[in-house]
């Protein structure tokens, strides 16, 4: 069973990613859940004055990734398909995306997110399908 060490070290290695400094986030990782809170602002808008639906995407996928990735100590594991629903529109506030295991498959992790607004509505939900790579968790990708 995974450990708060291991959790701690994914959290790092995702504020260490190169994407980081482009998109301000937080994330929590329990065994087999994650969460990532983003900031809204007018940089994400699309042209109508709505969050662009990439920030809805990464945030959803990055909750279940790091959810899948909490059961798998020594691996990265890889998204391997996502579908993903937008209900309604953000603008605002903050964009919650709770991410979790529903099936812990050694070939294939199951897993989905659903992502909030700032007030607690539940503004879009997504699901996806995980895999072990043959990458290992190592300091020099900020596994550390």
């Amino acid at each position: 069973m995974p450990d708060d060490e291991h959790f701690r070290k994914l959290e790092r290695m995702y504020h260490e990613a190169p994407v980081a400094d482009t998109i301000e986030s937080d994330l929590t990782v329990r065994d087999g859940e994650a969460e990532i809170v983003v900031p809204v602002d007018e940089s994400y808008h699309h042209a109508l004055g709505g969050v662009h639906g990439a920030l809805y995407f990464k945030a959803l996928d990055d909750a279940a990734f790091f959810a899948a990735n909490s059961l798998i100590e020594d691996y990265f594991v890889l998204t391997t398909d996502f579908d993903l629903y937008l209900e309604r529109p953000v603008s605002t506030g903050e964009i919650r995306a709770v991410g979790e295991v529903f099936n812990d498959n050694p070939n294939q992790l199951l897993a989905g997110a659903v992502a909030y607004d700032g007030e607690g509505n539940e503004i879009a939900r997504g699901t996806g399908s995980f895999h072990c790579s043959e990458k290992e968790l190592t300091p020099e990708i900020g596994y550390e």
